[in-house]
């Protein structure tokens, strides 16, 4: 069915919100329709043509996210058939377009070739939620689009490629670098690799909050370009391109680290791909997707500062010491065991499903441990905590701890399901309440327009067993508007009355005061529970993709005198931290923020 509703959706999205910026839209808008039509028609008789179609394809998908029907783009080689056989995939990225409505994603789709054709392969365009480099949601369309996808066609997962150019590139290097060990190999070109130097901000740093700054690092691709080593890297930038920058920092960092990166330059070109180096690029490409993926390398250096990304080829990062500062593990497989240096690692998950011993030496920062007895079966992990300053087998944790897809901030609750749910009663104060009612208005209206989706807004009465077992909660209002709110707030970290709001230690008035936050729900821990935020970065992102970070960390307290559109730089935000390991409120400033 979401091959068939995707014409209707794509043209009843953009007719809706008027978004029609060309007079020929409304002739190919009228044919995506009949498409749709004809579509219909063949699967009311049980025929789907589509599924054997080579060329151009156009399918689609129902996100987990919001229910929403995602489009997405295929190139099938002409000489693809049904045959069984496992083939390469190349992701592509599109560059930065502000006027890509679905109808003008779908024209492209339809109509332009592929910049890449690999040899009886497959090429994925992602829609990527509209224009933010494949971030937040974005991101999620990458990998649900790619599901999707080996639903009907046989994909090698040893041969997929993330490719892009321009925005495209910046989307190549974010998911290239932060889930290397998924490709056989990376190819961005130009974009964008990291947000200070790129936005220009050296100069101009102590206009921005510290927690911002830190939560630059969710995305940029510099900072952990050693993840590339065991991937296929092949960049491009136009000999005079200002995007050029991007690549040159890749590369330096990568030096740093001892190693040497592919970049391909056309000569006296500026933004966009020159024929003899597209040539080189295409040859290098194909040679590395022929080897395949290397899929257990004997060294493994791996860096984030998030537990969001925390899993590299066997290596897996369970703990940090201190979020939002870089961790780093390398790790060395030798012929009696396995040597690792880690450093704001806490906890350490170590996993060569091929290392054919029964019994494994392991060496931590220069710590020897206990032999690790081993599973015959050779499907096997070895797990580590820290405890003193020093490495020991792990044991079991109680309590809340963050973990992957657990760890906040705020924004990382719109990267899977959830449900907003606004009030259902009146508030403490008329102030705050109707700061909640514009706020809540503006987070669905900005959902839509920015990540082209629906976002699934139920009253209290209407959220059921399965939501709470499913989505993350995104709760508005107060204690008395929202009895959600007042269900959960003795388990939550804030203390929250009529007269005031406190959060880490400070106390504020509730009159002019609201907790924003994300925190494990108390009603599912495996879920979030969200206060008074939609995603953070809604007016400040649309001018530059590279500009679509975090503006708030894992909790804040807000004046309700402050819009959402006007909270730059940290104006409106009267408090704000993240929370511990534990989930435990830090006081702003201090070394475990």
């Amino acid at each position: 069915m979401p091959d068939v509703d995707v014409f209707h959706v794509s043209v009843r999205r953009t007719l809706e919100d008027s978004i029609f910026y060309r007079t020929k839209d409304f002739a190919f808008a009228e044919k995506l329709l009949a498409m749709g039509a004809e579509r219909a028609q063949e699967l009311r008789v049980g025929k789907t043509p589509w599924n054997d179609q080579t060329g151009l394809v156009v399918r689609a998908y129902v996100s987990s996210i919001d229910g929403s029907l995602q489009p997405f783009g295929l190139w099938i080689s002409p000489e693809w058939k049904r045959d069984g056989n496992r083939r390469r995939l190349d992701v592509w990225y599109h560059g930065r377009n502000d006027k890509l409505s679905e109808v003008s994603f779908l024209d492209r789709r339809l109509s332009r070739p592929a910049p890449f054709s690999p040899p009886n392969g497959i090429v994925l365009y992602p829609y990527g939620r509209f224009c933010n480099a494949m971030k937040f949601a974005g991101e999620t369309d990458t990998f649900e689009a790619l599901e999707h996808l080996k639903q009907f066609y046989g994909i090698d997962e040893n041969r997929i490629s993330v490719r892009g150019f321009s925005m495209g590139g910046a989307a190549a290097w974010h998911i290239g670098t932060h889930h290397s060990s998924k490709w056989v190999a990376v190819n961005p070109g130009a974009g964008f690799a990291e947000t200070k130097i790129y936005q220009k901000l050296t100069e101009k740093l102590d206009e921005f909050p510290w927690y911002e700054k830190k939560l630059w690092g969710l995305y940029d691709a510099v900072d952990v370009a050693v993840n590339l080593e065991n991937t296929g890297l092949v960049a491009y930038s136009g000999e005079i391109d200002k995007q050029k920058e991007a690549a040159d920092l890749m590369e330096a960092a990568l030096k740093k680290e001892g190693l040497q990166m592919t970049h391909i330059i056309g000569p006296k070109t500026g933004h966009k791909y020159e024929k003899g180096a597209r040539d080189k690029v295409e040859k290098l490409v194909d040679g590395i997707a022929r080897r395949g993926r290397n899929l257990i390398p004997k060294n493994v250096r791996f860096v984030t500062p998030t537990l969001k990304y925390n899993r590299m080829h066997w290596v897996q990062i369970d703990a940090l010491e201190n979020h939002w500062d870089l961790a780093r593990v390398g790790v060395s497989l030798t012929s009696t065991g396995i040597v690792a240096t880690t450093h704001n690692v806490a906890r350490l998950t170590l996993d060569p499903k091929t290392m054919r011993i029964s019994r494994a030496k392991v060496t931590i920062d220069g710590q020897s441990l206990a032999k690790a007895k081993l599973d015959p079966s050779d499907m096997w992990a070895v797990n580590y905590q820290k405890r003193n300053g020093k490495w020991e087998a792990a044991k079991p944790v109680s309590g809340l701890r963050k973990k992957s897809g657990l760890q906040g901030p705020i924004d990382d609750a719109f990267m899977s399901s959830f449900v907003m749910v606004p009030p259902d009663a009146k508030g403490w104060s008329e102030r705050t309440d109707s700061w909640v009612k514009e706020e809540l208005a503006d987070a669905s209206f900005q959902w839509r327009r920015q990540f082209r989706g629906e976002a699934r807004v139920k009253s209290v009465a209407e959220v059921s067993a399965a939501d709470i077992k499913n989505s993350h909660l995104v709760l508005w209002g107060d204690p008395e508007s929202n009895s959600l709110i007042a269900r959960l707030l003795p388990f939550l970290p804030v203390e929250w009355s009529q007269d005031s709001v406190r959060m880490a230690g400070k106390k504020h008035d509730a009159a002019g005061h609201v907790p924003a936050l994300v925190f494990p729900n108390p009603l599912n821990p495996e879920k979030y529970v969200v206060l008074n935020s939609g995603f953070t970065f809604a007016h400040f992102g649309s001018m530059s993709n590279s500009r679509q970070t975090p503006k708030l960390p894992d909790w804040a307290v807000l004046d309700v005198n402050v819009a959402a559109s006007e909270r730059k730089q940290g104006n409106g935000v009267v408090s704000a931290g993240f929370f511990d390991e534990s989930w435990r409120a830090s006081i702003p400033g201090a070394r475990n923020h």
